[in-house]
């Protein structure tokens, strides 16, 4: 057994990782289709060479999460990752070209997406018994997240967008450099030796879960793509679309901080439920009253239920469906199918629509998304298969 010092500082080294990661999104979803903009991309360009980021998201986490559920070495999967992404986005620098770019982010993306799925499982694995401290530990990258997004915000003003690219390569040598105090915990592959991944993924409650991953994180896909441009073209300057960011975040460190009691009181499954309730009406809000500081301000604030409150649910149910050895793939899963795929969908269809429908008419959709969600969910999901 660990002493509580012990535990409190390898939290605490879980904690810088998610740190520095959750920076570089800081980074990127607010200000990386501003980049692509300065570079002279039109919209469809724009969402996807987002897209591409999030496709590799489908294949590399189940690859990657392969060898490390045989290897068991989840935080060397973790740091030869990171290491290869510096390597990689350095080619961003002077990429100015479409098809260059598309390419160089391919590639970054394939090592990009392998870390955090077996990061996950590796914390995961370090709390054991106290799952319900992920919040308290995950936290630390939404604080990353604010960090970066108030830092840059003045930096990046007219011209200083040019820059982005140096910001994130030094935000990835930091995780890779906090990555090198994290050590594999003992594993869990004993347990649940023999399981089936395929039976695993076929049963009605994990098909809920997963489909309502992926729907919720489909409908964030003009949000992470297009909502800084949206901001924009509603009169906001740089600097308030840095903030609305922030509030965003804000919202979900709060939500993460106490989440433990939520999950300890509520359970997982009805969080997830009133999680995605919550991220529909955000998304209408959105839609219908860009122009209402207050309304947006409220819609900002339920970023702690579409993002934070869903996301410590469904970790926490993914724990429990995917243990012992299908651990690190349940995790690889989850993050392929609704970060990957649904994500990347969602900046896909948003860039060929924005234009078509309009702005407000994408956010509506991304509504409706959400209201699926929750509906196939209260449908598939009703077994109680698994306490969680």
């Amino acid at each position: 057994m660990l002493s509580g010092n012990n535990q409190s500082a390898g939290r605490g080294r879980h904690a810088t990782v998610y740190f520095f990661y959750y920076a570089t999104l800081g980074a990127l979803l607010p200000y990386w289709s501003l980049y692509l903009q300065h570079l002279e991309f039109d919209a469809s360009e724009i969402g996807e060479l987002s897209a591409v980021l999030l496709v590799t998201k489908i294949i590399a986490p189940t690859i990657w999460a392969y060898v490390a559920d045989h290897s068991g070495q989840r935080m060397r999967v973790t740091r030869i990752a990171v290491f290869a992404c510096m390597c990689v986005f350095a080619l961003v620098l002077p990429a100015r070209e479409y098809w260059t770019l598309l390419l160089v982010l391919a590639c970054f993306g394939f090592f990009w997406n392998a870390a955090l799925p077996q990061f996950e499982a590796s914390t995961m694995n370090y709390l054991d018994g106290n799952r319900y401290l992920y919040g308290r530990v995950r936290l630390w990258g939404s604080i990353g997240f604010v960090v970066t997004v108030l830092a840059l915000a003045p930096l990046l003003q007219g011209q200083g967008i040019r820059f982005l690219p140096w910001v994130v390569l030094v935000i990835l040598s930091g995780i890779w450099l906090s990555s090198l105090r994290v050590q594999d915990p003992p594993g869990r592959a004993s347990a649940g030796k023999h399981a089936s991944l395929l039976a695993t993924c076929l049963r009605p409650p994990v098909i809920a879960l997963l489909l309502a991953a992926f729907l919720i994180q489909m409908s964030h896909g003009a949000y992470y793509t297009f909502f800084s441009i949206y901001l924009e073209e509603h009169g906001y300057s740089r600097t308030e679309v840095g903030q609305l960011w922030v509030l965003g975040v804000l919202a979900e460190i709060v939500l993460f901080l106490m989440v433990y009691k939520l999950l300890s009181r509520f359970g997982a499954r009805r969080l997830l439920g009133m999680a995605m309730l919550l991220t529909a009406i955000r998304w209408w809000l959105i839609a219908m009253y860009a122009e209402n500081l207050p309304v947006l301000l409220a819609a900002q604030l339920l970023h702690a239920a579409s993002y934070g409150l869903f996301h410590a649910s469904a970790i926490c149910i993914v724990d429990k469906y995917f243990s012992g050895a299908l651990q690190g793939r349940g995790m690889a899963i989850y993050s392929s199918i609704s970060f990957g795929l649904g994500i990347s969908l969602g900046s896909l269809v948003s860039g060929y629509t924005w234009n078509a429908v309009g702005a407000s008419g994408v956010y509506l959709l991304s509504m409706v998304l959400a209201a699926i969600a929750l509906l196939q969910y209260l449908w598939l999901g009703r077994p109680r298969w698994i306490r969680a």
